[in-house]
């Protein structure tokens, strides 16, 4: 593979700043209320959340290109959750895709199975976390 491109931040833990290398994202983080924090900024969640929704989206569109399909009025959810498991703690995943009603049924399902497997968090995921599509 060649890299195409590489995003790079630096965080100072969940109760600090998340910043890029060119400072467009400076983010205040903070842990969350359900963990014991303020909840007076984003969390690690929240931001794998945006990521994964706006790269399947991304995906999602690729493959509807291809096949002569308009995605324009779908969107993607991403849910994270943090789950405590023996070793301490791991992630889950549920992807919401809202599709037009046109799109519901056999030719939706493939759609958004065909980018699950073209999306490149989909690919980093799998296998390592549980990822859940739901079609609504």
């Amino acid at each position: 593979m060649s890299t195409v491109y590489t995003g790079i931040a630096t965080a100072s833990g969940r109760d600090g700043r998340a910043v890029s290398s060119d400072g467009i994202l400076d983010l205040t983080l903070a842990r969350q209320k359900e963990m014991g924090g303020s909840g007076a900024g984003t969390n690690p969640e929240q931001l794998f959340a945006a990521g994964y929704a706006a790269c399947y989206s991304s995906a999602l569109s690729l493959v509807a290109r291809s096949r002569k399909i308009d995605v324009s009025d779908v969107s993607v959810t991403a849910e994270v959750s943090l789950l405590k498991d023996d070793g301490g703690f791991g992630l889950g995943v549920t992807l919401r895709v809202e599709l037009p009603d046109e799109l519901h049924g056999e030719v939706g399902q493939g759609l958004v199975e065909a980018a699950h497997q073209v999306c490149p968090y989909s690919k980093a995921t799998r296998g390592n976390i549980p990822v859940e599509l739901v079609v609504e």
